[in-house]
């Protein structure tokens, strides 16, 4: 069989970057994406195509470049994304559209282009690279919390839809790793005499530095080609710190105000 087809969006840094860099030292042809490759001009871990995920035609311009240069697209991985942070009452509505748009629209939509190809070759596989947060609704990082949520259940969905045409759709939930990501995050203003002011500073700091202390983004590489080798992967996969996965099994099994104050606790809150 030919190698495998892997189109990884958001594949310039991060996560993206060490799925990429793993999969094509596995043997696979991959490409990742990014809204502008001229960025990255000494970029050569795999080949890098131009893809905004909030711009449906760049999606299916790229999609359609590369099944017409590979004639199949056995795998996307759903990576692309940005962080947000602020009081759900003081947050931008255009920035609560801009995170949306970007951590669950765009893989709606990227979802929707390579599913006619996928079933015209009789299979694919789809990765959804949700994360940890989207589980619970975290303080001060709701909106977050919510896309990753949304994605996670349209996984979930999709899967069901997807189960007689040879597609497996999985979610791949990371904890905290370390990445670029912080530099990225829209983080709404710390506005003086908030009544939210000291407490979300607070868990801001504490947010960051979860990240900076974060694990090896390799961990999610190789979760990801685990699954990708699986004949019927879980949907369900998170990666990272024990106590981090040991959060979930709590969250199902624990009261929610007893849950809630899990939370509280470790924010300081």
């Amino acid at each position: 069989m030919d190698k495998k087809v892997v189109l990884i969006t958001g594949g310039s840094s991060g996560i993206g970057k060490a799925i990429g860099t793993f999969l094509a030292s596995k043997g696979y042809v991959v490409y990742g994406t990014t809204r502008n490759p001229k960025n990255y001009p000494d970029f050569d871990a795999f080949e890098l195509v131009q893809l905004d995920v909030k711009d449906v035609n760049s999606i299916q311009k790229a999609v359609s470049s590369i099944i017409s240069k590979e004639k199949r697209l056995d795998v996307l991985i759903n990576n692309a994304g940005v962080g947000i942070t602020g009081p759900i009452e003081e947050t931008p509505y255009e920035e609560i559209v801009n995170v949306f748009e970007t951590n669950f629209h765009g893989p709606v939509h990227m979802m929707k282009a390579v599913l006619p190809q996928m079933r015209k070759q009789g299979g694919g596989a789809i990765i959804n690279i949700t994360s940890i947060a989207g589980y619970m609704g975290l303080p001060f990082r709701g909106f977050y919390s919510a896309t990753k949520g949304a994605l996670g259940l349209i996984t979930e969905a999709l899967r069901m839809e997807t189960k007689d045409f040879g597609v497996t759709v999985t979610n791949v939930a990371p904890g905290d790793f370390v990445t670029n990501i912080a530099a990225g995050r829209y983080h709404a203003p710390v506005l003086d005499g908030s009544p939210y002011e000291d407490k979300y500073a607070q868990t801001i700091d504490s947010i960051n530095n979860d990240v900076d202390s974060g694990g090896d983004p390799i961990k999610v590489a190789e979760a990801v080609y685990k699954i990708i080798n699986q004949k019927q992967p879980k949907v369900h996969n998170p990666v990272g710190a024990f106590l981090q996965k040991f959060s979930l099994r709590l969250k199902k099994i624990l009261p929610d105000k007893v849950y809630e104050k899990l939370l509280l606790n470790h924010y300081k809150l």
